[in-house]
């Protein structure tokens, strides 16, 4: 039986009176690719904010329904929302790259975690760059701006980032779009690599890289999940008219 990891149950989220996420349920796979797909506007990157409670930030954003990481209610008066974050990382569309080293970039989650010897930030840095696919390119300007990478070695950088906290979900959110072909090549590769030891959901306009990539797909509408399974289902045989006409192009 495959390993659930996190359940979303009945989840209903609001922005004010927009009402953007309706009952949505799924249930996410350890250590697999899942990958969210829909039209521009349908609450993809939203659902994806709800699992770290970045909704958080936005004024009058309101959220009704069940979260369960690893069994525990992430939306629960207890939760440690900073553990939390550490434990469920975040890489965004656009490369985010904080204006410091190349090394300080890795280095800022584990020292804000409270990790200050030298040996093991070093040490961290490495595996966390060596696990983003970027080490080669880097290893002798770690002390350089990593503002002067490339747009997809930023990504890079910016996944390593992610990753230097040990988190046991890394979500992405359309990771790629801002990048050229043969960057997205590479952070496609990078992602089916890090699921032997991390749990990856990724928004995606892209269908063939959701096809290429990923282990499962959900597919999102008007802030309703139509349906979600195993990707190469629902690429071939979807249960649902709506999706067979989002992934053959009659919509979106």
């Amino acid at each position: 039986m495959t390993d659930i990891q996190l359940k979303v149950k009945d989840l209903n989220l609001y922005y004010g009176e927009n009402h953007v996420l309706q009952d949505v349920s799924l249930e996410i796979f350890r250590k697999k690719v899942t990958a969210l797909i829909g039209p521009s506007g349908c609450g993809k990157s939203s659902f994806l904010r709800c699992l770290n409670r970045m909704n958080d930030f936005i004024r009058g954003a309101g959220v009704k329904g069940l979260i369960e990481l690893e069994g525990k209610n992430i939306y629960s008066k207890n939760t440690d929302v900073i553990s939390l974050r550490r434990n469920v990382g975040m890489v965004f569309q656009k490369p985010n790259p904080f204006p410091m080293s190349i090394y300080d970039n890795v280095a800022y989650g584990p020292r804000l975690h409270g990790i200050r010897n030298k040996e093991k930030l070093d040490e961290i840095v490495e595996d966390s760059i060596k696990g983003a696919a970027l080490w080669e390119e880097v290893k002798d300007k770690l002390s350089s701006s990593g503002l002067g990478l490339s747009g997809g070695q930023q990504q890079r950088l910016c996944i390593a980032r992610a990753i230097a906290t040990q988190p046991e979900i890394v979500l992405m959110d359309e990771p790629t779009s801002a990048l050229d072909p043969l960057a997205t090549a590479k952070i496609e590769e990078l992602i089916r690599q890090l699921k032997e030891d991390f749990t990856v959901i990724i928004v995606t306009h892209n269908m063939q890289q959701a096809a290429r990539i990923s282990d499962y797909t959900a597919f999102f509408l008007l802030g309703e999940l139509v349906e979600c399974g195993l990707t190469t289902d629902i690429f071939t045989s979807p249960s649902d008219k709506r999706t067979e006409d989002y992934i053959t192009g009659r919509f979106g």
